[in-house]
């Protein structure tokens, strides 16, 4: 085997309600457990999160609300979790970012401390983002196979850059040719986003921070509560768009979300 273990492997991934690791819940784990001798053992659960799975999660990973309203909760399986994770170290694909610190959370819930401080990490995110450059001259490099003789060069970075957007419509037939479609290809819109950036979000029917210490938190509760962590934001440097969310808040008017939405 390529991989030298000591001890045994878990390589893992979470569906969840959505992508904030502070305030989401899982909705599926798959485990992959890697022996140091080659041998391997597997486990994938359902879990019911406890809350309600916004329809736009739904449409990327396709668990609804109905698969898993008779699935156990987290802490119904915890000690099963636990006992299969027991001096393991964790593989996943940006988990250091996403998945670890959730699933933290989701064991603190369950008066469980992990991982344990000795449990090691390897993300594959992290090693494909070290070893392969993605920058304008490995694009020019792959798309163009030519070097970029000039970088940094204003000039010579734009010619680079058009060139590779050539390389890239020639090389990717599936990749939109009008600019409407690439820009929803390049910056794909949250559908569960209030404002361009995301700051506040729809959970359910309720408005809620997306960032930050209050993240999770509604609108409506923070303009009854804590008001003056909305004044904060209106003294930051936040967009118009939110500061304009806020301010109708503040005075007792709060988004509606859309029927269709």
């Amino acid at each position: 085997m390529l991989l030298e273990l000591s001890r045994p492997l878990v390589v893992f991934d979470l569906e969840t309600t959505g992508t904030n690791p502070h305030v989401d819940r899982i909705v599926e784990i798959a485990l992959l457990k890697v022996f140091p001798d080659g041998q391997t053992e597997s486990r994938c659960l359902l879990i019911n999160p406890e809350q309600p799975i916004p329809p736009e999660t739904t449409a990327i990973h396709g668990i609804t609300d109905d698969d898993v309203a008779k699935a156990p909760q987290f802490r119904q399986v915890s000690v099963e979790l636990l006992t299969f994770l027991h001096d393991c170290d964790l593989a996943g694909f940006a988990i250091i970012r996403f998945d670890v610190p959730l699933l933290r959370r989701e064991f603190s819930r369950a008066g469980i401390d992990f991982p344990p401080p000795n449990t090691r990490l390897v993300d594959a995110q992290r090693i494909f983002h070290l070893n392969e450059p993605r920058n304008l001259a490995a694009a020019l490099r792959f798309y163009c196979d030519d070097d970029h003789a000039n970088a940094h060069s204003a000039d010579a970075d734009v010619a680079a850059t058009w060139r590779v957007l050539l390389g890239q419509l020639e090389r990717y037939e599936d990749l939109p040719r009008g600019v409407d479609e690439l820009d929803a290809f390049c910056n794909p819109r949250d559908p569960g986003a209030l404002d361009a950036e995301g700051k506040i979000k729809w959970r359910g029917k309720d408005a809620v921070i997306a960032f930050g210490q209050k993240s999770g938190m509604s609108l409506k509760r923070l303009a009854q509560d804590e008001p003056n962590y909305l004044k904060w934001i209106l003294n930051k440097d936040f967009s118009p768009e939110v500061k304009a969310i806020v301010r109708d808040a503040m005075a007792g008017r709060f988004p509606t979300r859309p029927e269709t939405a």
